[in-house]
């Protein structure tokens, strides 16, 4: 890896990684028409759009209702990971994991804040299952903790914590959710990591054998399973900028650890399809990337950018190739690409049966490679909010990748949350942010998009990472201090979207 290539990736890191999301070029000629239209608009509409997400601007909720149908049987959810609200990170058998680790490291995560108790939600399941049933979910989308399953990252299962899957699946059942379980959520066992993390190739091959005791015990009750969740997080947060677990800024590590989370992901879908029945896809956070002005070299900075955000991931899993821009960009003496043996991407690429799709934000690449912001930001300020994108996203795909069926697991943002005297949470911000994407996934169904559901991000307020606490978006509050769930006026308004299946 050139020196040059290095320091255009920690830029990059730097850049858009503060995010969990990214996206495409919409191979490399992505509307330039429509991003120079962006740049002269953006400042008239700029401040509008930031009302709303302040919640200032007029009630989303009041709008009719019942204009854009859904398919019958559309999948209406909510998604959650297990380090972000479980708590109980020392009972029944739990291991250590890297989050334990880095959240417990001084000067790592805002306010010192770690995962420890969380929403408490390990506790408190029972009651998390009543609020899902009351908000009428359809699927539920939550992760399994690796280190509560295997306490060191390999050998025999911890009954105990099978044990509490296996009753949070069987709760799901008994209130008429389907479960939809994620193999890994960044909860790597700290033990792994010791010996080399997801540098290890042999680490790809100790989650498989995971993942196989997980399809044995819960197989027959979980019909869809996810692989990894947003490898490119892993990559760019853990690895390129270092503010996510395990904290290291090394790029040609970065992109090694890449090649064996894809690695493990297709090992987990061979282990699945040898124990036993169920759907199963991997989940890839993608971003639609924008050029920022028309400009050729803006188009071809643009096309690369795409390459290290989505189709890195794209290709390996569904074309059995790695983009070969990257590849040159990385070249041959990277660990990437030297790390890469025969039959690896006949592996990556086992075929699956479906793709969960994560939308957050675009991004508009500059002709020197850089970022520039189009649009207003949540509170996260990564997160630009612009509807348009999870259209983008979803059409590119089918259009690139072929009628594979999609979910959306994660869509969501952050916002300024208050519990009131009344005992009320006033979040219409959030109804105007989910109200606006769901119409821009409903456009992708209706032009042909297989898309079967859609989980809002988050079910409940939870540890979000580097933020800690500081950030919440989820539909239900949490008072931490005393642990009490508020349904947030999102959380009615969907209810009601379920109820029509229909915004």
């Amino acid at each position: 890896m050139s020196m040059l290539t290095r320091r255009h990736l920690l830029r990059r890191a730097a850049l858009s990684a503060a995010a969990t999301q990214a996206g495409p070029a919409l191979g490399g000629t992505a509307s330039t028409a429509g991003a120079t239209a962006v740049a002269a608009t953006a400042t008239a509409v700029g401040a509008a759009a930031l009302t709303g997400c302040q919640s200032d601007r007029t009630d989303p909720a009041a709008t009719p209702a019942a204009r854009l149908p859904f398919p019958p049987n559309f999948g209406w959810g909510a998604a959650t990971s297990a380090y972000q609200i479980e708590g109980a990170t020392k009972e029944d058998g739990r291991g250590e994991s890297v989050w334990d680790t880095f959240s417990h490291t001084p000067g790592r995560i805002r306010n010192g804040d770690t995962g420890d108790v969380a929403a408490d939600h390990y506790h408190r399941y029972a009651e998390d299952l009543d609020l899902m049933r009351d908000l009428g979910l359809r699927s539920y989308r939550f992760s399994i903790s690796w280190p509560r399953i295997q306490p060191d990252g390999t050998g025999a299962a911890n009954q105990r914590g099978l044990d509490f899957y296996r009753r949070l699946v069987d709760g799901l059942h008994e209130r008429g959710i389907a479960p939809m379980a994620t193999l890994f959520h960044w909860d790597l066992p700290q033990s792994l990591q010791d010996v080399g993390g997801w540098e290890s190739r042999d680490v790809a091959h100790r989650f498989a054998d995971y993942a196989a005791i997980v399809f044995a015990a819960l197989g027959d009750r979980v019909p869809v399973w996810l692989t990894i969740n947003e490898p490119k997080t892993v990559v760019q947060n853990g690895y390129l900028q270092g503010h996510h677990a395990p904290g290291r800024q090394d790029p040609d590590a970065a992109y090694l650890v890449a090649h064996h989370l894809q690695l493990a992901h297709g090992l987990a879908v061979r282990a699945l399809r040898a124990t036993g029945d169920g759907r199963i896809g991997p989940a890839f956070n993608l971003h639609p990337c924008y050029p920022a002005d028309d400009s050729p070299a803006a188009a071809e900075a643009a096309r690369l950018y795409d390459g290290y955000e989505n189709r890195l991931y794209l290709d390996s899993a569904f074309k059995g190739s790695y983009p070969e821009d990257v590849l040159a960009d990385l070249g041959p003496s990277s660990r990437m690409v030297r790390g890469i043996q025969d039959g690896d991407l006949k592996i990556i690429s086992s075929p699956v049966d479906l793709l969960a799709v994560q939308y957050y934000t675009p991004i508009y690449v500059t002709a020197d490679g850089g970022t520039v912001r189009r649009w207003p930001t949540s509170e996260a300020s990564w997160q630009q909010i612009y509807p348009e994108g999870m259209y983008d996203i979803l059409t590119r795909v089918t259009r690139d990748y072929g009628p594979v069926p999609l979910t959306v697991t994660e869509n969501g943002l952050p916002t300024p949350d208050v519990l009131a005297a009344d005992g009320t949470v006033e979040d219409t911000g959030r109804v105007a942010f989910l109200r606006d994407h769901l119409a821009a996934a409903h456009r992708a169904v209706t032009d042909g998009v297989p898309l079967e559901s859609f989980h809002v991000w988050s079910l409940l307020d939870n540890f979000e990472w580097a933020e800690g606490y500081d950030q919440r978006w989820g539909l239900i509050y949490v008072d931490y201090p005393t642990q009490r769930r508020v349904l947030k006026r999102s959380a009615h308004w969907y209810r009601q979207v379920i109820a029509d299946n229909a915004l």
